[in-house]
C-alpha cells in the first residue's frame, strides 16, 4: 500500500511546473515521511478500569510457609489477691500444694523473706506441671517489685527478686494550715507515712502542736515512681518547707540519702554501723553474688553475720518503728525495724524478743538477744540493712555518723538546696 502511494505521489509531483529536480526530491521525501507517520501502528492503550479476578485465598495461605508462631502466655493453676485473714498455709492449701513443698519454698525464701511481707492487695500465683509439682511461684507486690520461686530438677527451689527502676517524677504538694498539721497535710495529699516522716525530721526544729497557726503554709517535694505510666505507689520525700509567721523550717535530702537543713545540719538521728554494744567477729560477709558450695547456684547472702554468744544484746542502730516480730522456720526469731530515709533493718536467729510490733525504738535501745534459732550452723546474729527496698552492705553503706555535713560537701549540697527550693516555689 505504501509503495503504491509512493508511485502516485511521484507522478503528481512530476507535473508540478517550474520546480527544480532537487526541490521535487526533497518535497517527495517529506511527503513520504508524513505518510509513514500517519500509517505507522500506534501502541495499544490500556484501560485503567479494574478487572475482577477470582483468587483462591485458602490455597495461597496453605502454601505460604509460617514465619512466626503465636505463643500463648502460660496461665497459673491458682491465683489469688491477698485478702484479710489469709495465711501462707491457707494459700498453699487452696492451691493444692503440700506442706513439704511449702517448707522447701520457705527455705529458698530465707535470703529474701518475701513471703512474710505479703499484704492486702498483693498477688500470688502458683504454676504446676502434669504431676502436680509446683514448678513456679510468683509474688506480685507492685509493678516495680516481684519475687519468683523456680523449681530445680532436684526438687529444691531458687528465688529471684525483680526490681524495675521505672521513671521517677517530681511532685509538689502545697497547703495551708487549717487545724492540725496532720489533717492539713492529709487534705493536701500526703500519706500518713509521709506526714510521720516530716514530723520526725523536724521535731527538733518545730513543735507541731504549739508553733503552727492557721494560715501558715507548707511545701513538700516528692518523687513518685512510675512503670509504663502507672504509679507503683513508691514515693520518696525530697524536701519540705514549713513557713510560719516567725521563721521557715526546712529539710532537704542530700545525695547520701540523709536529711539536713539549709545549713547542712543533720536532721535524722545518727546511725551506728553495728547493732551491737561492741565489735564481734564477722563470720560471713555481705555477698549478693555468693554461690552455693555444692550446687554452684547463686545464693545471695544479703546480710552480715556476727559470731556472738547466745544471749548477746542486740540494739537498734537508729530510731525507728518495729514493723515485724515473728518466728520463721528457717530464719528463726527475727525482728524488722523501719527507719527514716527509706531504711529497713532485719535481725535474724534471735533467742528472745524485747520489743513488740508497732513499738517506736530509739538508737541504742536493746531490742532482743542473739541465739541460734532457725536453720543455723552455730549461734550468730544475721543483720540486714535495706535502702529503698534493696539490700545494702551495712559495713560500707553511707549513713549519718556525724551531725554536720563535712565542709568539702557543702558546695554541692548548697546547689542541691537551691534547685529544690526553686521547685517548691513553683508549688
Amino acid at each position: 500500500m505504501l509503495s503504491a502511494n509512493r508511485g502516485e505521489l511521484q507522478a503528481r509531483l512530476s507535473k508540478v511546473p517550474n520546480l527544480p529536480a532537487l526541490h521535487r526530491k526533497l518535497l517527495l521525501a517529506s511527503v513520504f515521511v508524513v505518510a509513514a507517520a500517519l500509517l505507522w501502528p500506534t501502541p495499544q492503550e490500556f484501560s485503567s478500569q479494574r478487572i475482577p479476578v477470582a483468587l483462591d485465598i485458602e490455597s495461597i495461605v496453605s502454601q505460604t510457609p509460617s514465619t512466626f508462631e503465636i505463643v500463648e502466655p502460660i496461665k497459673p493453676n491458682f491465683e489469688r489477691v491477698i485478702q484479710n485473714g489469709d495465711t501462707l498455709g491457707h494459700l498453699f492449701e487452696l492451691a493444692g500444694i503440700g506442706q513439704q513443698t511449702m517448707y522447701k519454698v520457705l527455705e529458698a525464701d530465707l535470703n529474701v523473706l518475701a513471703l512474710d511481707t505479703l499484704s492486702l492487695g498483693n498477688r500470688i500465683q502458683f504454676f504446676q506441671d502434669e504431676q502436680q509439682n509446683l514448678t513456679k511461684l510468683e509474688l506480685y507486690f507492685n509493678p516495680a517489685y516481684q519475687v519468683i520461686f523456680t523449681r530445680f530438677d532436684d526438687g529444691t527451689y531458687g528465688v529471684e527478686e525483680i526490681n524495675i527502676e521505672g521513671i521517677w517524677q517530681n511532685r509538689i504538694i502545697s497547703g495551708e494550715i487549717n487545724g492540725s498539721f496532720y489533717l492539713s497535710a492529709q487534705r493536701a495529699g500526703l500519706s500518713a507515712a509521709n506526714i510521720q516522716t516530716i514530723e520526725t525530721l523536724l521535731s527538733s526544729k518545730l513543735d507541731f502542736s504549739r508553733d503552727l497557726r492557721a494560715g501558715d503554709t507548707f511545701n513538700v517535694l516528692m518523687n513518685d515512681q512510675y512503670i509504663e505510666g502507672v504509679s507503683t505507689g513508691n514515693t520518696q520525700l525530697q524536701a519540705v518547707r514549713i513557713n510560719t509567721r516567725r521563721n521557715n523550717v526546712n529539710a532537704f535530702q542530700n545525695l547520701d540519702g540523709n536529711f539536713y537543713d539549709e545549713r547542712g545540719q543533720g536532721l535524722a538521728s545518727a546511725f551506728q554501723r553495728i547493732p551491737l554494744e561492741r565489735q564481734y567477729r564477722l563470720s560471713s560477709h555481705f555477698n549478693p553474688h555468693r554461690k552455693h558450695p555444692v550446687t554452684g547456684r547463686v545464693s545471695p547472702h544479703n546480710g552480715t553475720d556476727f559470731a556472738t554468744p547466745i544471749g548477746t544484746r542486740v540494739v537498734a542502730p537508729g530510731d525507728g518503728v518495729v514493723s515485724m516480730v515473728t518466728n520463721h522456720r528457717f530464719a528463726g526469731k527475727y525482728i524488722v525495724i523501719e527507719h527514716d530515709n527509706n531504711i529497713r533493718t532485719r535481725y535474724l536467729h534471735l533467742s528472745k524478743f524485747l520489743v513488740r510490733k508497732g513499738q517506736r525504738v530509739k538508737r541504742g535501745q536493746v531490742i532482743g538477744l542473739t541465739g541460734n534459732t532457725g536453720r543455723v550452723t552455730g549461734p550468730h546474729l544475721h543483720y540486714e540493712f535495706h535502702v529503698n527496698g534493696r539490700p545494702a552492705n551495712p559495713m560500707k553503706v553511707s549513713i549519718v555518723e556525724a551531725s554536720v555535713l563535712p565542709k568539702k560537701q557543702m558546695a554541692e549540697f548548697k546547689q542541691l538546696v537551691s534547685s529544690k527550693q526553686m521547685m517548691m516555689d513553683l508549688g
